[in-house]
This record gives C-alpha cells, structure tokens and sequence, in this order.
C-alpha cells in the first residue's frame, strides 16, 4: 500500500510511515544504488527484505532516491543534504524521520516477550506503570532508549544505565544520553500504530 500516516512532529521533523501488505517483488520496484542492491541479495529473510525496499519507497515519496542515503563507519545512515534521517522497520511497518537535528526513530510490535527482557534496559517495576497498557509502556521505553541509541555517534552502551528516561506519559517523555561521548537532552515521543509502538527521539540545544 502507499504512505500510511505522516507526524509532523514540529516543523522541521516529520516521520513517515509505510504498512508492509505489499511482495517483494511489488516492492522491487524502486530504484536502489549497486550498494543496495548487493546489501539485498545477500538478505536471506522476507521480512528484512520487504522492510528494506518499503524504506526506499519511503525515501521516493519524499523525492530522495536511495542515492541520497549512505551509512557511515558505525551503520548510521546519513542524507548528503545535510538533513538527519533515521530508519527503523519491526514486521509490517517501516518508518523514517527526517529533521534538521539529531534524531532516532523505533517501532516494536507490542509483545510479552518485551516482561521477559525488561530487566535489561529499565528498573521500573509493573506498579509504576499502567497494568491495562504495561506491555505498550514497556515496549515505548524500550522503543524511546532504542531511539536515543541510534542518536548517539558510537556503539558500546548501557541501555539501562546510560539511556534515561523521566516524565514519562502516554504520548511523550524527557530522555538523556548520558555517557563519555555525548551528554544530551532529548525530548521523547510516542504513538500507538494498530499494535505497535513507535518512539522517536528529537535532540534539543545539542552539545557533546
């Protein structure tokens, strides 16, 4: 299917989403760069194979071509522009934002399986959170920290310890990068796509 739903976040950041109904040989059809198209020959599954040619579909909508896109030596993508993007794909959607400033976008399907790791990226314990949306909450953490992560000039981080999330809501919450790199503020939102959590990170006065 086409576009699925555009956020404006605020008026240089905007996320676009892409619902995944379409086969692979559907979503072939689309420009990719020599480096994309050896990067998908060499995808044994489906699903990362849609998830990848359904974010150039994402890219053609907002009149860039896979071109325009390149990763840099810790895989984060970059846009010659100037512009800041950040990817993301969970199943049976994909998503990009595009902003003037640093940003990081995650969608998660709303699983258990999110109870069984939680340990590993926060302390909150179930009381704290809502009972009814416990498994959303959590999978918006997670979703947020993932977000904050691909924000972050290098790898080798503590999610739980490193990662921080305060004032938490169900439609945004207040993060902080907090390691030897980066000290970064970062303002955190939230939305609930049929039965996935999508979280953007959005830097604000960035300094490192």
């Amino acid at each position: 299917m086409p576009l699925f739903k555009t956020i404006e976040i605020d008026k240089n950041t905007s996320v676009f989403v892409w619902k995944i109904t379409e086969t692979v040989d559907v979503l072939s059809d689309v420009h990719l760069s020599k480096n994309s198209l050896n990067r998908l020959n060499l995808m044994k599954s489906i699903p990362h194979q849609k998830g990848f040619l359904s974010i150039r579909h994402l890219l053609a909508h907002i009149n860039l071509s896979d071109d325009d896109l390149f990763y840099n030596e810790f895989g984060k993508p970059i846009l010659k522009n100037g512009q800041h993007i950040s990817i993301t794909h969970s199943y049976d959607f994909s998503a990009i934002v595009i902003s003037n400033s640093s940003v990081g976008i995650d969608i998660e399907k709303n699983r258990e399986k999110i109870t069984i790791i939680k340990h590993r990226f926060t302390d909150l314990e179930q009381h704290q959170l809502s009972t009814e949306d416990y498994i959303k909450q959590l999978t918006f953490i997670w979703g947020a920290k993932e977000s904050m992560f691909k924000i972050h000039p290098c790898g080798g981080m503590s999610f739980k310890n490193d990662l921080i999330i305060d004032k938490f809501t169900y439609t945004n919450a207040k993060g902080f990068i907090n390691t030897p790199e980066m000290k970064q503020d970062c303002n955190i939102y939230f939305h609930q796509l049929e039965n996935y959590s999508l979280a953007i990170a959005l830097t604000k006065n960035e300094h490192s």
